[in-house]
């Protein structure tokens, strides 16, 4: 039953808080002092109330990136991202998924019921900013899984790139490699009795979650990125999802990097690649 605990409702306290490095830190600062507005929306299928941060840039743009933050996090959690994205000349749209930050909810989708409420976030933006935008969607961890969930989606027109970073293979594949890893125990039949109780608590299909899938229908240009150490999502997942999409795809495997930590790993270089990947693929 802890372990269910742990897979699907949300802790009282930031999965990565206590290592938070320095730019993050600053970053943070930064986020609370720039100009945003505070959108609301319902989740899909769902009477939660949804929170997101809109950072406008500093000139006019039609080019936007939906920013999908990790497990257990919230969208200040990608203050570093947002500002990267906002001095690249970016508007940046950050929500906090349900049962996150200041959304409301009582359990954790993994990135899979959450897909639905970001297309809805997509249609908002239009909605608000025109039929004209631009837009890019960029995940990491949770939020990487999340975007490669919404691959698989009938998306607007106007999302035109793809970058996701330390997402899972599926909602499955990650509960059996932690309890593996963490608790030492087997995948059967523990975790596909977790995922069975857990689809009938949530309300949604635990199974049908496997990023595999969706990137298969994908027709849009995605960067996976994954660092070499990654212990909380293992490295032969990223390779794995590279390997089932057929659309144009580039793997960039950072050395040395831990889970979440390619970008804090050099910043500068980070930055030159992604935003050089999404420049590349916005008309």
């Amino acid at each position: 039953m802890y372990f269910y605990q742990y897979a699907f409702v949300p802790a009282k306290k930031d999965f990565l808080s206590a290592k938070t490095p320095q730019l993050q830190q600053s970053a943070a600062v930064w986020l609370k002092q720039v100009k945003k507005e505070r959108w609301h929306q319902q989740a899909a299928g769902a009477k939660l109330r949804l929170v997101a941060d809109y950072v406008p840039a500093a000139k006019p743009t039609t080019k936007t990136v939906v920013v999908a933050h990790g497990y257990m996090g919230k969208k200040e959690d990608m203050a570093a991202r947002i500002k990267m994205f906002h001095e690249a000349g970016f508007n940046v749209l950050a929500p906090d998924d349900r049962g996150h930050g200041q959304s409301q909810g009582h359990y954790i989708g993994y990135g899979w019921p959450d897909r639905l409420d970001y297309l809805k976030w997509i249609r908002l933006l239009l909605r608000r900013r025109g039929r004209d935008q631009q837009i890019a969607l960029y995940g990491e961890s949770m939020g990487g899984a999340t975007v490669m969930y919404l691959s698989g989606t009938k998306l607007p027109k106007q999302v035109q790139v793809l970058v996701e970073d330390c997402g899972y293979t599926s909602i499955v594949d990650e509960l059996a490699y932690q309890a593996k890893s963490m608790y030492h125990l087997p995948k059967w039949p523990l975790v596909p009795a977790v995922a069975a109780y857990a689809s009938l608590k949530t309300g949604y299909n635990v199974f049908a979650a496997d990023a595999r899938r969706t990137l298969a229908r994908n027709t849009r240009p995605i960067l996976f990125i994954h660092g070499t150490r990654d212990t909380f999502v293992p490295t032969a997942m990223a390779k794995e999802n590279y390997a089932a999409t057929t659309a144009e795809k580039k793997l960039w495997l950072v050395q040395g990097a831990k889970h979440a930590q390619s970008f804090y790993k050099d910043p500068a270089r980070y930055q030159r690649v992604v935003v050089g990947w999404i420049d590349a693929h916005l008309h």
